[in-house]
């Protein structure tokens, strides 16, 4: 006779298996969050890293040529225009045959941009229309803090030195600070910022300045 009655049955029954899909699908999901947001930080980190070099490096960009502001080649001042969220100076930092460059620094957005005009024709001219606008740093958020400040000669490079008010003028401008308020995002939730600032004499118009 048939002696099976009480033996055990083999293979996993329906609520098992659901049992087992469902520790799987959680255990799936959780490795799934972990890895995102090891990837997402990283790229938020990198982009931060990214942001604060971009700034620094602009920063020794702008301060060479400020130091390097002098006569336009069509005669104008060093500094044209002297607001606290763009700035026009000429300048021969970095230019061939000694030509004079028109620079142009202005923030649109979270993003600064540097837009330069080559003089060109006879007598030398600088066509407006021909400005070249390049991309300097990203994650600039200044809100109403300048970008930038403007001392006379009588600025020490002290912290609390006053800048000069605005609307400010021109041929009052010894030396010239950049301020860059950087957003850090390291994580999408950080609203934390890094702030750097550089500046630097124009020497063309310097009196009493000791660099």
């Amino acid at each position: 006779m048939f002696n099976n009655k009480y033996s055990k049955q083999k293979g996993f029954t329906l609520i098992e298996m659901l049992v087992t899909i469902s520790i799987f699908v959680t255990l799936i999901f959780g490795v799934a969050t972990i890895l995102n947001d090891i990837f997402v930080n990283s790229s938020q980190e990198l982009s931060s890293m990214s942001n604060i070099d971009q700034a620094r490096s602009a920063l020794s960009v702008f301060t060479n040529e400020i130091r390097n502001a002098t006569t336009a080649s069509n005669g104008s001042y060093p500094l044209n225009q002297a607001s606290s969220s763009q700035i026009i100076f000429y300048s021969n930092f970095r230019t061939a045959n000694g030509a004079v460059e028109r620079i142009r620094y202005y923030v649109s957005g979270n993003t600064l941009y540097k837009g330069t005009v080559l003089p060109s024709g006879s007598p030398l001219a600088y066509n407006l229309s021909s400005e070249s606008v390049s991309l300097v740093a990203t994650g600039i958020s200044n809100g109403s803090t300048p970008l930038f400040y403007y001392y006379d000669g009588s600025y020490d490079g002290s912290a609390g030195a006053n800048a000069l008010v605005q609307p400010v003028n021109i041929n009052q401008v010894r030396f010239i600070k950049m301020n860059l308020t950087v957003l850090n995002r390291i994580t999408l939730k950080d609203n934390s910022t890094f702030s750097i600032s550089s500046g630097a004499a124009i020497r063309s118009v310097k009196d009493n300045l000791g660099n």
